[in-house]
């Protein structure tokens, strides 16, 4: 699925510590499948910081894979589960992060939604009216990328020769070498960063750097198993 961020500039790598916390699905890196909407908030942001703004297009692989590694939130449209959500991330008294999904997918709490959610959580309006409201509200999209997880899930689209973006390889390589080859985690580590598929990773004139972590998995299973 092709889904787009819009921002201040154009984003060529993800880092999620620079995310900001209590969004509507928490701290993480958000994408929405609605070109326009990206292009409306390229230039929201890009006025803030005195740019013209600009749309990063991506492309969101939804395959078993993905949905083997990750667990996957998905709100269909403005209901009560989505609501009471979008409220527990927003929360700033609530711990970080408020749930343990890698991606969260579903509509908006735009600025109009936010206002009435801020009435509904001061009593102005009821749970029952505000949903009712909800039902003649525009579509919205978005999807939230929550762990370095979950950004195995997606690739920029700049053209030939694009890159992936910079991961922490480690994390995803030692989880499946504790799972498949039922290893602790300090011997899952230690395997790996022992390894010659390691000290090639770590030699950028080898090029392995460059590949994604499940071929790097791959190459280490061969070592390993030899």
């Amino acid at each position: 699925m092709k889904v787009y961020h819009g921002s201040y500039i154009k984003i060529d790598r993800i880092d999620l510590t620079l995310c900001r916390p209590n969004r509507d699905f928490g701290r993480g890196f958000y994408v929405t499948k609605f070109l326009h909407h990206a292009q409306n908030w390229a230039v929201i942001t890009g006025r803030r910081h005195h740019s013209q703004g600009a749309v990063t297009e991506f492309e969101y692989v939804e395959s078993a894979f993905v949905r083997s590694i990750c667990k996957i939130g998905h709100f269909d449209a403005y209901n009560e589960e989505w609501l009471d959500f979008v409220v527990m991330n927003r929360n700033v008294n609530n711990p970080e992060p408020a749930h343990d999904y890698d991606i969260v997918e579903g509509p908006v709490a735009n600025d109009k939604v936010q206002n009435r959610i801020e009435e509904y959580l001061s009593g102005d309006i009821s749970k029952a009216r505000f949903l009712e409201e909800l039902k003649y509200h525009e579509p919205t999209h978005q999807i939230c990328f929550c762990t370095l997880n979950s950004l195995q899930a997606i690739d920029c689209r700049l053209g030939v020769g694009a890159r992936r973006y910079e991961v922490n390889i480690s994390e995803p390589v030692i989880h499946h070498l504790m799972l498949d080859f039922a290893m602790n985690e300090e011997k899952a580590a230690d395997v790996f960063y022992t390894s010659q598929t390691f000290i090639r990773l770590s030699d950028k004139s080898a090029g392995l750097h460059k590949k994604t972590w499940q071929e790097i998995y791959e190459i280490l299973k061969k070592e390993f198993n030899t």
